[in-house]
């Protein structure tokens, strides 16, 4: 079996690879999708491989609460409980507890919180994560890192990041090597500490030490600016092993992925392509369309004449914009699968560019064009 990571090309600081996993090998630069209760919202496992999807995120806290990582085992572990058959990416639920948790209490040992479910009481600590994670039997789990409320005092930003390092060390001394259902699961580190520089490099330093499969830079995307989420990115990911992979949490407007590519990011996830369909907004290689606005009633071009996905190649957007101001949830799927093909072939158009040196030009003429509004 080969390493879980190869790294295939450098163009600059951006980078080619591939990951290896037990449910398949998948192709970097990658967006993953967002399927937080086991399921990518409005779309089937199909729909989703005919998209370009290759890998698929669960998340720890939904899925312990309901319907429970013991049900979940039973039934054959996450990758069956959906009908998936590529790599599956958990996140620790972390972030669920400090956003949607109520009353939290965070100590040494975890977070106890009550569940927005049923108001239970609940705690969370690395090794549960771990536990839930092992049960579900992803591909990539994520440790348990302490999130701060942003804007967070220096003092508050340091507390937590040296507890996510301690987090993590139990994390990865908790991990068994195979998972429920017998495969192998990679732990991904998360890096913290805000935008303080020192912070950061302490942290990334930190876990590289720890000798991770993977790491991730978290924490961003949450307010800060554009130009202060790239100066993170350029102090941390030159901190990190080349020989193993980086995945940037939670970030994914299209031009924020390009300029991440370009500082050494591999790995993107964001419910950005699925919500945004919900809301009638599509992206396109000429930027984005609000689908609702009058002047599309009467449209017959596709969404993006450059796209291939199913959406574009059987309907209007006349026919799409009376899907979505009708309310029908056909408008919703349509929307979400495009949107899920955009971001598959971005990543795709990424990589050939690395792969032929061509990167930086590639860069300067399609970020433009992607961030901006189509017509």
């Amino acid at each position: 079996m080969p390493d879980f990571y190869d790294l295939a090309s450098t163009d600059g600081a951006a980078r080619a690879g591939l990951l290896h996993t037990d449910h398949g090998s998948v192709q970097t630069p990658v967006f993953m999708a967002v399927g937080t209760q086991g399921t990518v919202k409005a779309c089937t496992p199909e729909q989703l491989v005919s998209a370009g999807i290759t890998v698929v995120l669960g998340n720890t806290y939904h899925l312990e609460l309901r319907p429970g990582s013991e049900a979940v085992a039973a039934l054959g572990g996450l990758h069956a409980f959906m009908s998936w058959r590529g790599p599956i990416l958990t996140d620790s639920g972390g972030f669920q507890v400090f956003s949607l948790g109520e009353t939290n209490t965070v100590t040494e040992e975890g977070c106890e919180f009550k569940s927005h479910l049923d108001g239970s009481m609940q705690m969370l600590t690395p090794e549960r994560s771990m536990q839930v994670q092992h049960r579900l039997g992803s591909d990539i789990v994520m440790q348990l890192d302490d999130v701060p409320a942003l804007p967070a005092p220096i003092e508050r930003e340091r507390d937590t990041m040296l507890r996510s390092l301690r987090w993590a060390a139990r994390c990865k001394a908790a991990l068994p090597a195979l998972s429920a259902q017998g495969k192998r699961q990679h732990l991904f580190g998360i890096v913290q500490g805000g935008t303080n520089a020192d912070l950061r490099i302490e942290s990334a330093r930190a876990l590289v030490a720890l000798d991770l499969p993977g790491y991730a830079i978290g924490g961003l995307s949450v307010g800060e600016t554009k130009r202060q989420m790239a100066e993170i990115l350029g102090l941390v990911t030159p901190l990190l092993p080349s020989e193993k992979p980086r995945y940037l949490m939670g970030v994914g407007y299209p031009e924020d992925m390009i300029d991440a590519v370009s500082l050494g990011v591999d790995m993107f996830d964001c419910v950005l392509p699925t919500r945004s369909a919900r809301h009638a907004l599509a992206f396109t290689s000429a930027g984005r369309l609000r689908i609702r606005n009058a002047k599309h009633a009467r449209d017959n071009r596709p969404l993006d004449a450059r796209c291939d996905c199913y959406a574009c190649v059987n309907f209007s957007r006349g026919y799409l914009r009376h899907l979505l101001v009708a309310g029908e949830f056909l408008g919703m799927t349509l929307l979400s699968l495009h949107n899920l093909a955009f971001y598959a072939r971005l990543m795709r158009e990424m990589r050939e560019a690395i792969v032929a040196q061509r990167f930086a030009n590639w860069a300067e003429e399609a970020k433009p064009r992607v961030a901006g509004d189509a017509e």
